[in-house]
Protein backbone atom coordinates (compact mmCIF):
# COMPACT_ATOMS: atom_id res chain seq x y z
CA UNK A 1 0.00 0.00 0.00
CA UNK A 2 1.36 3.42 -0.94
CA UNK A 3 1.74 5.79 1.99
CA UNK A 4 0.50 9.36 1.58
CA UNK A 5 3.33 11.92 1.57
CA UNK A 6 3.68 13.96 4.76
CA UNK A 7 2.91 17.64 4.40
CA UNK A 8 5.90 19.92 4.87
CA UNK A 9 3.96 22.13 7.26
CA UNK A 10 0.54 22.06 8.88
CA UNK A 11 -0.80 25.60 8.59
CA UNK A 12 -3.87 26.85 10.46
CA UNK A 13 -5.46 30.11 9.34
CA UNK A 14 -7.95 31.50 11.87
CA UNK A 15 -10.49 33.96 10.51
CA UNK A 16 -12.12 36.20 13.12
CA UNK A 17 -15.48 37.95 12.93
CA UNK A 18 -18.21 39.07 15.33
CA UNK A 19 -20.78 36.36 14.67
CA UNK A 20 -24.55 36.52 14.77
CA UNK A 21 -27.52 34.53 16.06
CA UNK A 22 -28.54 31.42 14.12
CA UNK A 23 -32.21 31.78 15.07
CA UNK A 24 -34.67 33.73 17.26
CA UNK A 25 -33.74 31.86 20.45
CA UNK A 26 -30.09 32.88 20.02
CA UNK A 27 -30.73 36.63 19.85
CA UNK A 28 -30.79 37.34 23.59
CA UNK A 29 -27.67 35.32 24.50
CA UNK A 30 -25.86 36.78 21.49
CA UNK A 31 -26.68 40.30 22.67
CA UNK A 32 -25.58 39.40 26.20
CA UNK A 33 -22.22 38.14 24.93
CA UNK A 34 -21.80 41.35 22.95
CA UNK A 35 -22.58 43.78 25.74
CA UNK A 36 -20.72 41.76 28.36
CA UNK A 37 -17.47 42.26 26.46
CA UNK A 38 -15.31 44.83 28.34
CA UNK A 39 -14.20 46.14 24.94
CA UNK A 40 -17.81 47.21 24.32
CA UNK A 41 -18.82 48.32 27.83
CA UNK A 42 -15.70 49.26 29.74
CA UNK A 43 -17.05 48.81 33.25
CA UNK A 44 -16.03 46.35 35.98
CA UNK A 45 -17.63 42.93 35.56
CA UNK A 46 -19.73 43.33 38.68
CA UNK A 47 -21.49 46.25 36.96
CA UNK A 48 -21.09 45.24 33.30
CA UNK A 49 -22.62 41.76 33.54
CA UNK A 50 -25.98 42.76 35.07
CA UNK A 51 -26.09 45.74 32.70
CA UNK A 52 -25.50 43.39 29.76
CA UNK A 53 -28.38 41.20 30.96
CA UNK A 54 -30.65 44.23 31.16
CA UNK A 55 -29.71 45.56 27.73
CA UNK A 56 -30.05 42.15 26.06
CA UNK A 57 -33.50 41.66 27.62
CA UNK A 58 -34.72 45.08 26.54
CA UNK A 59 -33.41 44.74 22.99
CA UNK A 60 -34.37 41.13 22.38
CA UNK A 61 -37.75 41.70 20.69
CA UNK A 62 -36.66 44.57 18.45
CA UNK A 63 -33.53 42.67 17.45
CA UNK A 64 -35.57 39.55 16.71
CA UNK A 65 -37.81 41.63 14.44
CA UNK A 66 -34.76 42.78 12.51
CA UNK A 67 -33.39 39.25 12.20
CA UNK A 68 -36.83 38.11 11.03
CA UNK A 69 -36.24 40.23 7.92
CA UNK A 70 -33.29 37.94 7.16
CA UNK A 71 -35.11 34.69 7.83
CA UNK A 72 -34.74 34.67 11.61
CA UNK A 73 -30.96 34.58 11.90
CA UNK A 74 -27.76 36.16 10.66
CA UNK A 75 -26.21 35.20 7.31
CA UNK A 76 -22.77 36.14 8.62
CA UNK A 77 -21.64 32.62 9.52
CA UNK A 78 -22.44 30.96 6.16
CA UNK A 79 -20.94 33.96 4.39
CA UNK A 80 -17.76 33.66 6.43
CA UNK A 81 -17.58 29.91 5.83
CA UNK A 82 -17.78 30.63 2.09
CA UNK A 83 -14.85 33.05 2.41
CA UNK A 84 -12.90 30.51 4.47
CA UNK A 85 -13.51 27.80 1.90
CA UNK A 86 -12.41 30.00 -0.99
CA UNK A 87 -9.32 31.10 0.93
CA UNK A 88 -8.39 27.53 1.85
CA UNK A 89 -8.70 26.44 -1.77
CA UNK A 90 -6.47 29.29 -2.92
CA UNK A 91 -3.85 28.61 -0.27
CA UNK A 92 -3.75 24.90 -1.06
CA UNK A 93 -3.06 25.77 -4.68
CA UNK A 94 -0.37 28.26 -3.69
CA UNK A 95 1.19 25.94 -1.09
CA UNK A 96 0.78 22.43 -2.54
CA UNK A 97 3.40 20.87 -0.26
CA UNK A 98 1.72 22.10 2.91
CA UNK A 99 -1.42 21.05 4.74
CA UNK A 100 -3.58 24.17 5.03
CA UNK A 101 -6.82 24.45 6.96
CA UNK A 102 -8.94 27.52 7.65
CA UNK A 103 -10.97 27.97 10.83
CA UNK A 104 -13.84 30.41 11.41
CA UNK A 105 -13.83 31.94 14.89
CA UNK A 106 -16.71 34.18 16.03
CA UNK A 107 -16.50 36.51 18.99
CA UNK A 108 -20.09 36.57 20.25
CA UNK A 109 -21.78 33.46 18.86
CA UNK A 110 -20.93 30.00 17.61
CA UNK A 111 -18.35 28.85 16.73
CA UNK A 112 -16.83 30.80 19.61
CA UNK A 113 -13.23 31.15 20.65
CA UNK A 114 -12.97 28.25 23.10
CA UNK A 115 -14.42 25.75 20.61
CA UNK A 116 -12.25 26.91 17.72
CA UNK A 117 -9.11 27.01 19.85
CA UNK A 118 -9.69 23.35 20.74
CA UNK A 119 -10.21 22.48 17.05
CA UNK A 120 -6.99 24.24 16.05
CA UNK A 121 -5.06 22.51 18.83
CA UNK A 122 -6.40 19.14 17.66
CA UNK A 123 -5.19 19.96 14.14
CA UNK A 124 -1.71 20.36 15.70
CA UNK A 125 -0.42 23.06 13.36
CA UNK A 126 3.21 23.97 12.87
CA UNK A 127 2.24 27.48 11.80
CA UNK A 128 -0.75 29.67 12.73
CA UNK A 129 -1.89 32.85 11.00
CA UNK A 130 -4.48 34.92 12.89
CA UNK A 131 -6.43 36.90 10.30
CA UNK A 132 -9.27 39.15 11.53
CA UNK A 133 -11.90 39.90 8.89
CA UNK A 134 -12.10 43.47 10.15
CA UNK A 135 -10.29 45.58 7.53
CA UNK A 136 -9.54 48.38 10.00
CA UNK A 137 -8.11 47.74 13.46
CA UNK A 138 -10.22 48.70 16.47
CA UNK A 139 -10.08 47.86 20.14
CA UNK A 140 -13.78 46.96 19.88
CA UNK A 141 -13.31 44.32 17.19
CA UNK A 142 -9.79 43.14 16.34
CA UNK A 143 -8.27 43.63 19.77
CA UNK A 144 -11.22 41.98 21.49
CA UNK A 145 -11.11 38.93 19.22
CA UNK A 146 -7.35 38.52 19.48
CA UNK A 147 -7.35 38.97 23.25
CA UNK A 148 -10.01 36.27 23.62
CA UNK A 149 -7.89 33.95 21.45
CA UNK A 150 -4.70 34.59 23.40
CA UNK A 151 -6.50 33.90 26.66
CA UNK A 152 -7.62 30.40 25.64
CA UNK A 153 -5.31 28.93 22.98
CA UNK A 154 -2.79 26.52 24.47
CA UNK A 155 -2.05 24.33 21.46
CA UNK A 156 1.07 24.01 19.32
CA UNK A 157 2.21 26.18 16.45
CA UNK A 158 4.22 29.33 15.78
CA UNK A 159 1.70 32.16 15.64
CA UNK A 160 1.67 35.51 13.90
CA UNK A 161 -1.08 38.08 13.42
CA UNK A 162 -2.37 40.22 10.55
CA UNK A 163 -3.76 43.12 12.57
CA UNK A 164 -5.38 45.08 9.72
CA UNK A 165 -5.45 45.63 5.98
CA UNK A 166 -7.31 48.95 5.41
CA UNK A 167 -5.73 49.75 2.05
CA UNK A 168 -4.82 46.29 0.76
CA UNK A 169 -5.04 46.41 -3.01
CA UNK A 170 -7.55 43.63 -3.68
CA UNK A 171 -9.84 44.82 -0.87
CA UNK A 172 -9.95 48.27 -2.46
CA UNK A 173 -10.35 46.83 -5.97
CA UNK A 174 -13.26 44.59 -4.96
CA UNK A 175 -15.10 47.50 -3.36
CA UNK A 176 -14.41 49.75 -6.32
CA UNK A 177 -15.89 47.17 -8.68
CA UNK A 178 -19.04 46.96 -6.57
CA UNK A 179 -19.43 50.75 -6.53
CA UNK A 180 -18.76 51.01 -10.25
CA UNK A 181 -21.68 48.70 -10.88
CA UNK A 182 -23.98 50.97 -8.89
CA UNK A 183 -22.64 54.09 -10.61
CA UNK A 184 -23.57 52.51 -13.93
CA UNK A 185 -26.99 51.63 -12.55
CA UNK A 186 -27.53 55.24 -11.42
CA UNK A 187 -26.98 56.55 -14.94
CA UNK A 188 -26.45 60.25 -15.53
CA UNK A 189 -28.35 61.56 -12.52
CA UNK A 190 -26.41 63.45 -9.81
CA UNK A 191 -25.29 61.10 -7.03
CA UNK A 192 -23.02 61.14 -4.01
CA UNK A 193 -21.00 58.16 -2.84
CA UNK A 194 -21.39 57.66 0.91
CA UNK A 195 -18.80 55.35 2.45
CA UNK A 196 -20.32 54.02 5.66
CA UNK A 197 -18.38 52.38 8.48
CA UNK A 198 -19.61 51.09 11.82
CA UNK A 199 -19.17 53.87 14.37
CA UNK A 200 -17.37 53.85 17.70
CA UNK A 201 -17.37 56.39 20.55
CA UNK A 202 -15.02 59.33 19.98
CA UNK A 203 -13.39 58.72 23.37
CA UNK A 204 -11.91 55.46 22.08
CA UNK A 205 -9.93 57.47 19.55
CA UNK A 206 -9.05 60.49 21.68
CA UNK A 207 -8.54 58.67 24.97
CA UNK A 208 -7.60 55.08 24.18
CA UNK A 209 -5.61 55.80 21.04
CA UNK A 210 -7.74 53.60 18.79
CA UNK A 211 -6.54 53.94 15.14
CA UNK A 212 -9.91 52.95 13.67
CA UNK A 213 -10.96 56.39 12.39
CA UNK A 214 -7.64 57.00 10.67
CA UNK A 215 -7.78 53.60 9.01
CA UNK A 216 -11.40 54.03 7.88
CA UNK A 217 -10.47 57.36 6.31
CA UNK A 218 -7.48 55.72 4.63
CA UNK A 219 -9.75 53.03 3.16
CA UNK A 220 -12.15 55.66 1.83
CA UNK A 221 -9.41 57.83 0.35
CA UNK A 222 -7.88 54.83 -1.41
CA UNK A 223 -11.28 53.83 -2.72
CA UNK A 224 -12.05 57.34 -4.02
CA UNK A 225 -8.66 57.44 -5.74
CA UNK A 226 -9.20 54.01 -7.33
CA UNK A 227 -12.60 55.15 -8.65
CA UNK A 228 -11.22 58.55 -9.71
CA UNK A 229 -14.24 60.16 -8.03
CA UNK A 230 -12.83 63.68 -7.67
CA UNK A 231 -11.72 64.18 -11.28
CA UNK A 232 -15.07 62.73 -12.40
CA UNK A 233 -16.87 65.43 -10.43
CA UNK A 234 -18.42 63.00 -7.94
CA UNK A 235 -18.45 63.96 -4.28
CA UNK A 236 -17.82 61.30 -1.68
CA UNK A 237 -18.20 61.42 2.09
CA UNK A 238 -17.14 59.24 5.01
CA UNK A 239 -19.92 58.51 7.50
CA UNK A 240 -20.62 56.22 10.45
CA UNK A 241 -23.59 54.02 11.24
CA UNK A 242 -25.05 51.94 14.09
CA UNK A 243 -24.75 54.45 16.91
CA UNK A 244 -26.08 53.32 20.31
CA UNK A 245 -25.97 54.87 23.76
CA UNK A 246 -25.48 58.43 25.04
CA UNK A 247 -21.79 58.90 24.21
CA UNK A 248 -20.67 61.06 21.31
CA UNK A 249 -19.71 58.83 18.39
CA UNK A 250 -17.61 59.43 15.33
CA UNK A 251 -19.43 61.50 12.76
CA UNK A 252 -21.05 62.51 10.65
CA UNK A 253 -23.59 59.74 11.10
CA UNK A 254 -24.85 57.97 8.00
CA UNK A 255 -28.40 59.36 8.54
CA UNK A 256 -26.89 62.86 8.70
CA UNK A 257 -24.97 62.25 5.46
CA UNK A 258 -28.15 61.00 3.79
CA UNK A 259 -29.97 64.12 4.97
CA UNK A 260 -27.21 66.35 3.56
CA UNK A 261 -27.44 64.59 0.19
CA UNK A 262 -31.20 65.14 0.18
CA UNK A 263 -30.74 68.83 0.98
CA UNK A 264 -28.25 69.09 -1.88
CA UNK A 265 -30.65 67.39 -4.29
CA UNK A 266 -28.48 64.41 -5.14
CA UNK A 267 -28.98 60.67 -5.04
CA UNK A 268 -26.99 58.29 -2.87
CA UNK A 269 -24.77 55.31 -3.58
CA UNK A 270 -23.92 53.82 -0.22
CA UNK A 271 -21.11 51.34 0.31
CA UNK A 272 -20.10 49.52 3.51
CA UNK A 273 -16.38 50.11 3.99
CA UNK A 274 -15.83 48.22 7.25
CA UNK A 275 -17.80 45.04 6.51
CA UNK A 276 -16.72 42.23 4.22
CA UNK A 277 -19.92 40.15 4.49
CA UNK A 278 -23.64 40.78 4.45
CA UNK A 279 -25.29 40.86 7.87
CA UNK A 280 -27.76 42.89 9.92
CA UNK A 281 -25.90 46.19 9.52
CA UNK A 282 -26.07 45.92 5.73
CA UNK A 283 -29.26 43.97 5.01
CA UNK A 284 -31.45 45.75 7.56
CA UNK A 285 -29.79 49.01 8.59
CA UNK A 286 -28.56 50.06 5.14
CA UNK A 287 -31.08 48.31 2.89
CA UNK A 288 -34.25 48.91 4.92
CA UNK A 289 -33.92 51.58 7.59
CA UNK A 290 -31.69 54.03 5.74
CA UNK A 291 -33.46 53.38 2.44
CA UNK A 292 -36.74 54.38 4.09
CA UNK A 293 -35.06 57.49 5.51
CA UNK A 294 -33.72 58.43 2.07
CA UNK A 295 -37.13 58.06 0.45
CA UNK A 296 -38.78 60.07 3.25
CA UNK A 297 -36.34 62.88 2.49
CA UNK A 298 -37.16 62.78 -1.21
CA UNK A 299 -34.11 60.96 -2.52
CA UNK A 300 -35.19 59.02 -5.59
CA UNK A 301 -31.87 57.28 -6.30
CA UNK A 302 -30.71 55.21 -3.35
CA UNK A 303 -28.40 52.34 -4.23
CA UNK A 304 -26.23 50.16 -2.02
CA UNK A 305 -23.05 48.47 -3.19
CA UNK A 306 -22.80 44.87 -1.93
CA UNK A 307 -20.18 43.65 0.51
CA UNK A 308 -17.17 42.05 -1.17
CA UNK A 309 -18.00 38.52 0.01
CA UNK A 310 -16.04 35.97 -2.00
CA UNK A 311 -15.00 38.27 -4.85
CA UNK A 312 -11.90 36.51 -6.29
CA UNK A 313 -9.68 39.58 -6.06
CA UNK A 314 -10.62 39.97 -2.39
CA UNK A 315 -9.99 36.32 -1.56
CA UNK A 316 -6.64 36.62 -3.36
CA UNK A 317 -5.80 39.51 -1.06
CA UNK A 318 -6.59 37.43 2.02
CA UNK A 319 -4.33 34.72 0.61
CA UNK A 320 -1.61 37.30 0.04
CA UNK A 321 -1.94 38.44 3.65
CA UNK A 322 -1.49 34.85 4.86
CA UNK A 323 1.50 34.20 2.60
CA UNK A 324 3.20 37.41 3.74
CA UNK A 325 2.55 36.57 7.39
CA UNK A 326 4.13 33.13 7.08
CA UNK A 327 7.43 34.81 6.32
CA UNK A 328 7.58 36.76 9.58
CA UNK A 329 6.76 36.70 13.28
CA UNK A 330 4.73 39.00 15.50
CA UNK A 331 2.01 41.40 14.42
CA UNK A 332 1.89 43.47 11.23
CA UNK A 333 -0.61 44.98 8.80
CA UNK A 334 -0.97 43.85 5.21
CA UNK A 335 -0.76 46.46 2.48
CA UNK A 336 -0.25 49.37 4.88
CA UNK A 337 -1.56 50.10 8.36
CA UNK A 338 -1.39 53.06 10.74
CA UNK A 339 0.25 56.27 9.67
CA UNK A 340 -0.13 58.12 12.96
CA UNK A 341 1.12 57.26 16.45
CA UNK A 342 -1.66 55.32 18.18
CA UNK A 343 -1.45 53.87 21.69
CA UNK A 344 -3.77 50.97 20.80
CA UNK A 345 -1.92 49.94 17.62
CA UNK A 346 -0.51 46.44 18.34
CA UNK A 347 2.39 46.82 15.88
CA UNK A 348 3.56 50.02 17.55
CA UNK A 349 3.15 48.41 20.99
CA UNK A 350 5.38 45.50 19.93
CA UNK A 351 8.02 47.91 18.65
CA UNK A 352 7.92 49.90 21.90
CA UNK A 353 8.50 46.77 23.99
CA UNK A 354 11.07 45.13 21.70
Amino acid sequence: MTQEPTAARRIAVVLFNLGGPDGPADVKPFLFNLFNDPAIIGLPGIVRTPLARLISSRREKSAQANYDMMGGGSPLLPGTHAQAGALESGLRTALPADGVRTFVCMRYWNPMTEQVAAEVAAFAPDEIVLLPLYPQFSTTTTESSLKAWTNVYRGPGRSRTVCCWPVADGWIEAQAAAISGKLAEAGDGPVRVLMSAHGIPETLVSGKGDPYQEQVEATCAALAARLDLGPRGLRWDVCYQSRVGPLKWLGPSTPEAIGKAAADGVGVILTPVAFVSEHIETLVELDVEYAELAHEKGITTYLRAPAVGTAPVFVATLAGAVMAALGRTGTAPYGGGCRGDWKACPCQAERRTA
